[in-house]
């Protein structure tokens, strides 16, 4: 469910104009980047989480229904938000649907290639195969379109959170990028190597980048994320602390520290923002069900694409609904 909106109480220019309000005000005025009547940078900030991408997906197809993109100013995406977030860029988020079919999903996730050495999940086989042939996305729109793209990967030798934009000049540079924000640590291999240095995925050091947003000049953000309100954020088992923690002091020795302290700035996110005015966030309604970083159950993946998409036009409407009846 949104998280409730308070009245605002940052400074500057329209400053009581919230999120909602924002995107409804620009979307009547066919506002789009480049020829604003306000002052705000607004940005939309998409959560991953693998699997649970199912539903910030659902929430970007809303998005294209809806056709309020240009409203937005930069689209900022961490790990499988950053799919979504070149989905919605390029136009073809709702088409792209069908990259959640069985067929594809349990190609690009498969747990029993760990028993012969394999990756579960194969991001170049997602990125280069089914992005470029079998559910066709269109990078050079992602390029061209004025709403910027902001994917956000964790640097392998320091740990921090990097947006990936700067570097994004061709189709192979936004590529390299998508593979960076989601390369999970073990499951998707080793750390990916764009230039001179090496990434790997956003979650460990801003899987929700809200606080990169507002350091960027974002003065309003909308937020579709991948848990419930409700829904815990449980810290891996000791095992897994210890396996993941010796692949990544071997691998990407930077990011031990952001592994181990993810659950802790989840607790800070959720702090400081939870009841921000200047943030609308969109969750997965109650009752929505709960999935599993590598989940291929295909019902449940439907379905969280469709209470996704849902969630959010029922959460938009409620701000664009008076306005287009006027």
């Amino acid at each position: 469910m949104p998280d409730q909106q308070q009245p605002d109480h940052h400074p500057g220019p329209d400053q009581v104009v919230g999120v909602g309000e924002l995107i409804a005000r620009r979307h009547r005025e066919g506002s789009a980047p480049g020829l604003r009547r306000d002052s705000h940078r607004l940005a939309l900030v998409i959560e991953g989480g693998s699997s649970r991408g199912a539903y910030s997906h659902g929430m970007a197809m809303a998005i294209e229904d809806l056709g309020v993109l240009p409203c937005f100013d930069a689209v900022y995406g961490a790990s499988a938000g950053a799919l979504n977030a070149a989905w919605l860029l390029c136009g073809r988020a709702v088409e792209a649907r069908r990259a959640w079919n069985p067929e594809v999903i349990n190609r690009v996730i498969a747990p029993t290639r760990a028993l012969r050495g394999g990756r579960v999940v194969d991001t170049d086989y997602l990125v280069h195969t089914v992005y470029e042939r079998i559910v066709p996305m269109d990078f050079p729109a992602i390029l061209a379109n004025s709403v910027t793209f902001h994917p956000i990967a964790t640097d392998a030798d320091t740990g921090a959170a990097v947006d990936l934009h700067p570097g994004l000049a061709d189709p192979a540079d936004v590529q390299a990028a998508l593979r960076a924000s989601t390369c999970l640590p073990i499951l998707a291999g080793r750390p990916v190597r764009i230039g001179a240095r090496r990434y790997v995925d956003a979650g460990l050091s801003e899987s929700v980048p809200i606080r990169t947003a507002f350091t960027q000049g974002a003065t309003r953000v909308l937020v579709l994320r991948t848990r419930r309100s409700d829904e815990i954020a449980r810290p891996p088992s000791a095992l897994e602390n210890k396996v993941v923690a010796r692949f990544l002091a071997k691998h990407a020795p930077g990011t031990v520290e952001s592994w181990l302290s993810r659950i802790h700035r989840h607790h800070e996110d959720e702090r400081d923002f939870g009841t921000d005015p200047a943030v609308l966030q969109i969750r997965p309604p109650q009752g929505a069900p709960e999935i599993g970083r590598i989940a291929r159950d295909p019902d449940v993946l439907q379905q969280a694409l469709m209470l996704g998409r849902a969630e959010t036009a029922q959460t938009l409407s409620r701000y664009l609904t008076p306005m287009l009846s006027t």
